[in-house]
């Protein structure tokens, strides 16, 4: 049961939805530029620079904290992402250079 802030535990997290949300190419960037920096790092949603509204952004990181790929926490008024590598190497071991290793658009 995902907790009270939509974040899946390590056994819930699904490829089903893992691979729905790395469909999206802006959500792929996301996980791409994450899996660059070093384990642990928190950036903020707007830091990303993605070329869509506000709510947009929202709703890409929505999809890809409820998928299982980032860990969100709320820092004042904004909201820091952090790559979920351990859980997500521990559930599909691989994946993350997949999704690294793809060249940018």
């Amino acid at each position: 049961m995902p907790d009270d802030e939509g974040h899946p535990a390590v056994g819930e997290i699904e490829l089903g939805p893992v691979l729905t949300a790395l469909a999206d190419p802006l959500r792929r960037r996301v996980v791409r530029v994450l899996a660059a920096e070093p384990d642990g790092t928190a950036r903020t949603c707007s830091s990303f620079a993605l070329p869509v509204s506000k709510a947009t952004v929202t709703h890409h990181f929505r999809i890809l904290r409820e998928a299982g790929l980032v860990r969100q926490v709320s820092r004042g008024n904004s909201r820091m992402a952090s790559l979920r590598r351990t859980d997500l190497e521990r559930r599909f071991p691989g994946l993350l250079a997949i999704v690294a290793a793809e060249p940018e658009e």
